[in-house]
């Protein structure tokens, strides 16, 4: 059987959250996401990260919801009890990007959200 076969093409940024025990700072009802990205260099997540995608990241500041506009992806996943700063909140409610925090770690939550396609432009 295909890898492909395993993989959930349709998740809500409510349903990552539940799966993890996290806790949404920034909801995004209407993103559909169909993939995950773990990284923490965010010139990386602008070279390979795709559409309708999550972030798995520690990186909690406005720069990241700048990659997420310019990368279309729809949430991000701050691991280790990261919290955003107001700057971080107010750019993703403004530019429909969801927030998610967790006392997971990149490896934990990327375990946890294995069924999603792994995240790539190409």
């Amino acid at each position: 059987m295909p890898a492909e076969l395993w993989y959930n093409y349709d998740m809500k940024f409510c349903e990552i959250a539940e799966r993890l025990g996290g806790t949404v700072v920034v909801e995004n009802k209407d993103g559909e996401i169909t993939s995950a990205y773990t990284s923490d260099l965010l010139s990386d997540v602008m070279g390979h990260c795709g559409d309708e995608s999550v972030l798995i990241t520690i990186q909690n500041h406005l720069n990241a919801i700048a990659v997420c506009t310019l990368a279309g992806i729809e949430g991000i996943v701050l691991c280790h009890d990261r919290q955003p700063p107001e700057d971080m909140v107010e750019a993703a409610s403004r530019e429909g990007i969801g927030i998610m925090t967790t006392s997971l770690s990149q490896f934990e939550v990327s375990v946890k959200l294995a069924d999603l396609r792994p995240s790539t432009k190409f």
